[in-house]
């Protein structure tokens, strides 16, 4: 393997791949480092189930300005947009929610955005999204569960307004046909990885910082940094000398939440038309399951839960898991009907993997400001962090570790130009 490169690129996830292909593009040396034994990061595609799956993240969001849309046109890969396709089913107990149901449903969620918006808009100190969200209706409990635990991955009380409304997703939502992880390993051909190769220890103190690992040792101008903030703030990566200490404070700041997912076959048994999305009203503290049947057309059932009831779920490991998924579709659809699902289930496990230690990152309260602060570069640029977390507009979207990527990209390029510059 190269030994000496002018950019180390530590991670193989989206901010990682998008930073390697800025820095070759550069024309200057760059060699990627990856703990698995595959790229993509939180980002891949698994095909257990003989269709697509994707494990980690599914959807383009916001489609218009996201940067990988242009990409995926310049591969070829195929985007459907999932909104259009999308039908929507809503349960009260086992029953499909009337017309007058389904009207209060979408009434507290408009709700929820006026108060949360007005309140984040007033300024003033930051309080938690739970603190501006409406509460004791109907339909509050659900709308709460999806915005917190299934769409940040944790609960509203414990994510900061202002972080929460400056990441809002305001654009439409593309769903790639072979999965959103085959696109990313598309976009990562050629590239100079090295897989199964974690970094233990980074020495960035001197002019030319120093990656060991079982690999061996690598020297390079510059390092870009990807890992998420969960493994930041366990100190899996030793750095020496130490990140400083407010950039380490930011890494606990962004927390990652849990959302775990379990995929199944026979979907078709349950008379859904493809693309079709289920939930259910529920009660305050009671775990809200989002479902999604048969994309495009797949005899597949995805199954999503997120926030604490997902740790605890993942914590007990995957039988635990996959029996409650069962049960919520028993429920929702009978015995009869649930029978239908075949054995051979996929189980994600986000938050016991070494490598992710959850999905992806929401800002504690009155911490928005970390996010800033870790994507801040180090030493002149010769060290950056990168990924999801150090968005501040698209944060927990691959969209915006893709953009973080770029940007560390360009500060460890600058860097190199004025070490050149200071030498002649």
């Amino acid at each position: 393997m190269t030994t000496e490169v002018d950019v180390l690129v530590i991670g193989a996830g989206a901010a990682g791949i998008a930073a390697a292909r800025a820095v070759r593009a550069a024309g200057r040396s760059v060699v990627v480092l990856e703990a698995r034994g595959r790229v993509g990061g939180r980002v891949v595609t698994d095909h257990r189930l003989g269709v697509p799956f994707d494990l980690g993240a599914a959807w383009l969001h916001n489609a218009g300005d996201n940067p990988l849309v242009p990409l995926a046109d310049q591969l070829g890969a195929r985007l459907v947009d999932s909104d259009a396709l999308r039908q929507e089913r809503t349960l009260v107990g086992n029953r499909p929610a009337t017309e007058a149901e389904r009207a209060a449903y979408d009434a507290a969620w408009d709700d929820f955005a006026t108060r949360t918006e007005a309140r984040a808009a007033a300024g003033g100190p930051d309080c938690s999204v739970a603190e501006a969200a409406p509460r004791g209706g109907p339909w509050d409990a659900t709308v709460s569960a999806w915005q917190g635990d299934i769409i940040a991955a944790a609960p509203l009380d414990r994510i900061s307004l202002r972080d929460f409304a400056d990441t809002a997703l305001n654009g439409g939502n593309r769903l790639p046909e072979q999965g959103f992880g085959t696109l990313l390993a598309r976009l990562a051909e050629g590239l100079p990885i090295r897989l199964s190769a974690p970094v233990t220890r980074l020495s960035w103190g001197g002019s030319v910082a120093v990656a060991e690992g079982a690999f061996g040792t690598l020297r390079a101008r510059a390092v870009i940094a990807t890992l998420p903030t969960a493994v930041l703030a366990a100190e899996a990566l030793r750095f020496d000398p130490p990140l400083p200490p407010e950039v380490m404070q930011a890494a606990h700041d962004l927390p990652l939440g849990t959302v775990a997912k379990v995929g199944f076959r026979g979907a078709d048994g349950l008379g859904l038309p493809a693309f079709t999305s289920v939930d259910r009203q529920i009660r305050p503290g009671e775990p809200l399951v989002a479902m999604s049947a048969r994309p495009f057309g797949r005899d597949i059932l995805a199954c999503h839960v997120g926030g604490d009831a997902a740790a605890a779920l993942e914590a007990e490991g995957d039988a635990a898991l996959e029996a409650f998924m069962r049960a919520e579709v028993t429920r929702r659809f009978g015995a009869e009907a649930a029978r239908t699902l075949r054995d051979g289930t996929i189980v994600t496990d986000w938050l016991r993997d070494p490598f992710a230690r959850g999905v992806y990152s929401h800002a504690r309260v009155g911490r928005a400001s970390a996010r800033g602060i870790l994507a801040q570069p180090l030493a002149g640029g010769r060290l950056c962090l990168a990924g999801e977390a150090c968005h501040a507009r698209l944060a927990g979207t691959v969209g915006g570790a893709w953009w973080s990527g770029e940007a560390a990209a360009r500060a460890a390029l600058a860097a190199l130009r004025q070490r050149s510059e200071a030498t002649t």
